[in-house]
Parts: C-alpha cells; structure tokens; sequence
C-alpha cells in the first residue's frame, strides 16, 4: 500500500522555483530517505504533501487520498524547526500537543510515561522546556511526534544534538516503527544514517528528482560506473596496468582503474604475477560518494526499471 504518492509536484514563490519536478512513492512499513543540498526543494516538497502548500502543478495523495483534518492525526510531523512551548513543563506540554491530535488524557499520560523513561526524560518531566539541553529538548520533539502512534511519520534532521547513545537509542525506535507498519520519511544530511536505515531514496536537486528507488541497487549501480575495485595480499601488491590510483581503504587497497580496463583485467594480471589475494571485490561505493558525484559533478548511475515512477498527466490545482 501506498502511504504518500507524489506525481510531478511543482511549486514557485514569484521568480524562485523552489520545486520543479518532483514524483515519489513511499509503501507501507519502509523507512523513506528524502536527501538534497541546501535549497533543492526537500522542505517545501513536504510541505505541499501535508497540504501547509498547494502544488501549483502536479498531485499529491496521503494516505489514499487528499489530505484531510482527520488524516493529520494520523500524521507525526517533526520539522527542522522546532515547535515546543518553550516557558512551561516538558510534561505539561507534551500532554498538551497529544491532546491536540485526539488522545485522550488517560492514554497521553499512559504512552507519555513510558516514552519518557525510555528515552531518560521522566526525571526533567517538571522542568521547562527551555531549561533542557539541546539534546534533551530533541528527544522531546521525537516523543512528541509519535507519542499518538501515527502511521505516517515525517521527521527532519532526527539526529540533530544526539550524542551517540541517544543516536541509537533514535535509530531502535525507527526501525520498531517500520516493523509495527508505520511509514518514515526522513529528511537528513547524515549519509551514514541513511545507510543504515532506510530502504529507498530519492535525492533531489535544483527542485528536481535526481536519483530515486532502493538503496542497495543504486549503490551497485553507481559500483558499476565507478570502476574501483578493493584488494588485499598476502605480501607486497604488483604494480599492474590499468590501475589509475592506488590508495588504502580500511583493511585493503582501493584500485581505481583506468576507463575501459575491467576489474577481471587486473585479477588476471595479479593472478600472472603470483599475488596471494585475501580480498578482490568490487568497491561498492558510499551514500556520501553518490551524493557527492550525482550533485557536484552532475554524475548518476542509470535507472534500473521500475526505479522512476512514470509520468503523469499534470494537473494545475
């Protein structure tokens, strides 16, 4: 099932264009990455999904239709700017906001405690918000937003000011949520979280969709176009033709080759010469690497079928 479906959603303030052509999917119990640099479109893109803007051309659907009043609690919405009471008690304003997406006192009270003994609050519970640590009033947000367990989760930044303990203690929620069958979208810069959680992505730059579908086939698509391979011996590595740059890479060796060598070239060349190898593999590249090659030099891999939803007809609201 679809949570969110948007088709070539575009939307301008005067002469900016801040969203040009925008089209995603996101399923059922997945964890979504939304990435881009500063300024690609990322925030107003979700904006329009929870209808705070209209799309000037294109359509949007949240949970098999058109937003509603009803559909938005069902929704935990956390921006990157945050939005707690900052003069009166954490305790008193998280209970506050639940009660604004329809629990009941009981039920707040009830889910409010465990949420904060978990995440290590229950002891601030009667401090003002603007007393917290940075790291603290974060947690708060996170509660916040899905402390009225919501099927359809929109956090940006959620690792902002978390040391690393709380960092996983973030990443455990998340991936309970998906097992529970709740849908995530995560809006971040931190590459190295996006790895690790989410199951597709769709990279957006100057307002347009660059790189969208499922994190492992874009990774070995781009391994494809990268020609770098990782090796480690037993002993000193052979100088062998083909290999561009020789440079370390944990516990190997990365070999960039030459354009138009294949990495089946230098395994026979090392082979030739008597190389005891430990390692020969493909050198996957990183989220970061992707990010960089697709944004600052305008590289990406090719789409694999099925990757890119189709055009749809446009549509002016």
């Amino acid at each position: 099932m679809q949570t969110v479906s948007v088709s070539h959603v575009a939307k301008s303030f005067g002469t900016t264009h801040a969203v040009v052509d925008v089209s995603f999917d996101t399923e059922r119990g997945e964890i979504f990455g939304l990435m881009g640099p500063n300024g690609a479109g990322k925030t107003t893109t979700i904006r329009m999904m929870l209808d705070i803007f209209r799309p000037d051309r294109g359509t949007v659907s949240i949970l098999g239709g058109p937003m509603t009043e009803e559909k938005k609690n069902r929704i935990g919405y956390m921006p990157e700017e945050r939005g707690l009471y900052q003069d009166i008690p954490l305790e008193r304003c998280l209970l506050y906001l639940a009660s604004l997406k329809g629990l009941s006192p009981a039920q707040a009270r009830t889910r409010l405690a465990t949420l904060l003994e978990r995440f290590e609050l229950a002891a601030h519970r009667g401090k003002k918000v603007k007393e917290l640590s940075k790291g603290m009033q974060q947690k708060a947000q996170i509660i916040n937003t899905i402390l009225h367990q919501p099927e359809l989760v929109i956090i940006d930044e959620p690792f902002t000011a978390l040391d690393p303990i709380n960092t996983q203690l973030v990443k455990d929620l998340m991936r309970e949520l998906r097992e529970q069958g709740a849908t995530i979208l995560m809006s971040t810069h931190q590459m190295r979280q996006v790895e690790e959680l989410c199951d597709r992505i769709l990279l957006i730059d100057d307002g347009r969709d660059v790189l969208y579908g499922e994190l492992d086939k874009i990774r070995r698509r781009a391994a494809q176009s990268s020609n770098a391979i990782l090796v480690r011996t037993a002993g000193e590595l052979p100088a062998v033709a083909g290999v561009e740059r020789v440079s370390p890479h944990n516990d190997a060796v990365r070999l960039t080759l030459a354009h138009g060598t294949a990495p089946q070239q230098v395994l026979a060349a090392l082979m030739a010469q008597g190389a005891i190898l430990e390692k020969f593999e493909i050198a996957i590249p990183t989220l970061d690497e992707i990010f960089i090659r697709v944004v600052k030099e305008g590289q990406r891999p090719e789409p694999a079928e099925g990757q890119r939803p189709e055009p749809a007809e446009e549509k002016v609201l």
